[in-house]
């Protein structure tokens, strides 16, 4: 067993001070049971908590460490950052040197604006579209989690899932009312809710790679079938791209798919891990925004040149290394499929789902294709076996609802030692029922 005197304390101390001992909800292990491990540094694909034990990261920050903690690129980018001064409130070149290596990136998008968050980046996109469309209602999908601005606390996944309360206290009656919800991968649903709500929706907003009920893909036809109907009838299309931006391809999905969204959002990888967004899409709803147009939205932070320094290095260096997705690919497909294997070989017809180098393990033998279908899970072996990895040295998410996140610093050893963990942890869950 793991000692972990020091994140016990730790965590006694900070739910005197912080609600639930944690500022971010899905931290709190209260899914799986225990106490949170506070870490202390990463390099690599390694994790080393405040006992000193090490992990094998599996979580990456949610993300954005694609690259594995701490690249050396990425640290003389903001070393060399550092002196100018940490913000200024002002225009810097850098921002416009970010904004074009996006829309360098990400065809769909002709203007972007940078923000401090993903959830900033979502709460701004759905702004905008009100603004362009005059509409005030919106779609989004059960379990898609956008952040947790109050019109996506409606059905939401993720954290809120995690938390037993899949609808948050201090969302008002009129929000929800203005925020139309469908299961994911479901078309009819979505065309009812249109004819049900004739010219009143002026977005529908969703992750087009799911990974905050897990890991769920869209089944095929689906993002195409949503182009059509928000071009049929008007609806702003917003990709929240938070978490499959720039990892899932250079492009992000809407590159893997094929589809062309009109307002992209973007979060923590376009900063290197560090706090950062982006909205943008097609130019004539982005000048609808503040100053070119009348959709306020600012922010003191946005574009901070630290964050800005750091995300364009890790940029610069996924659009010049293409090969790193092919490298990443094949190392997910590895860790999925052995996972997968090792499932049915211990008489567990568990479903696993992969997209990219993003992947779920999840406790049901059922197809995972939407909210429904993970909610059938088995919770309580999966905490019996986040633990075990865990005491093997393997970090993974502390919930059954949330996609794991496979960076370049995972090499075949790493995968053999995660795959000889999941073996022992998974035998060890289920002898344990």
């Amino acid at each position: 067993m793991l000692n972990l005197s020091t994140s016990s304390a730790l965590f006694d101390r900070a739910k005197t001070l912080i609600p639930g001992g944690v500022n971010s909800p899905v931290r709190a292990f209260r899914s799986v049971g225990g106490s949170p491990v506070f870490m202390q540094h990463a390099q690599g694909a390694w994790l080393t908590d405040v006992d000193g034990n090490r992990y094998v990261d599996f979580i990456n920050s949610w993300g954005p460490m694609i690259l594995g903690h701490a690249p050396q690129i990425v640290l003389e980018a903001v070393s060399q950052a550092l002196p100018q001064s940490l913000s200024f409130g002002a225009p810097t070149r850098r921002e416009v040197e970010m904004a074009e290596l996006i829309r360098e990136m990400v065809p769909s998008i002709e203007k972007v604006r940078l923000v401090n968050s993903g959830t900033e980046a979502c709460m701004s996109a759905i702004r905008a579209a009100r603004g362009y469309t005059g509409r005030a209602k919106i779609i989004k999908f059960e379990g898609c989690y956008h952040g947790h601005g109050d019109a996506f606390l409606i059905a939401a996944g993720s954290g809120a899932l995690t938390a037993g309360e899949p609808d948050s206290a201090g969302v008002t009656q009129g929000v929800a009312q203005d925020t139309l919800t469908a299961p994911y991968n479901d078309v009819p649903a979505v065309e009812a809710l249109i004819a049900a709500n004739p010219g009143q929706i002026a977005a529908l907003i969703l992750e087009p790679v799911v990974g905050n009920m897990g890991l769920v893909a869209p089944a095929d036809g689906f993002l195409r079938a949503l182009r059509a109907l928000c071009t049929e009838y008007g609806i702003v299309l917003i990709f929240d791209e938070v978490m499959t931006g720039f990892r899932l391809t250079s492009g992000g999905a809407q590159q893997l798919y094929g589809i062309r969204p009109d307002l992209t959002t973007l979060g923590k990888i376009i900063g290197g891990g560090l706090p950062v967004g982006a909205y943008g899409g097609r130019e004539d709803i982005m000048n609808c925004v503040a100053p070119a147009g009348k959709v306020y939205q600012a922010g003191t932070l946005s574009g901070n040149p630290i964050a800005t320094a750091a995300g364009m290095a890790q940029l610069r260096y996924l659009h010049e290394h293409p090969e790193l997705y092919m490298a990443l690919e094949a190392t997910s497909a590895r860790l999925a499929d052995g996972t997968r294997q090792i499932a049915a070989e211990l008489g567990l017809n568990y479903t696993v789902n992969r997209v990219g180098s993003m992947f779920s393990l999840f406790f049901t033998a059922e197809p995972v294709t939407n909210l429904e279908d993970a909610k059938k899970c088995d919770t309580a072996a999966f905490g019996r076996y986040f633990h075990a990895m865990l005491n093997r040295g393997i970090y993974l998410a502390p919930s059954q609802f949330e996609a794991l996140f496979v960076s370049t610093a995972i090499t075949d050893d790493l995968v053999d030692h995660y795959l000889r963990a999941c073996r022992e942890s998974l035998a060890e869950a289920h002898s344990a029922k």
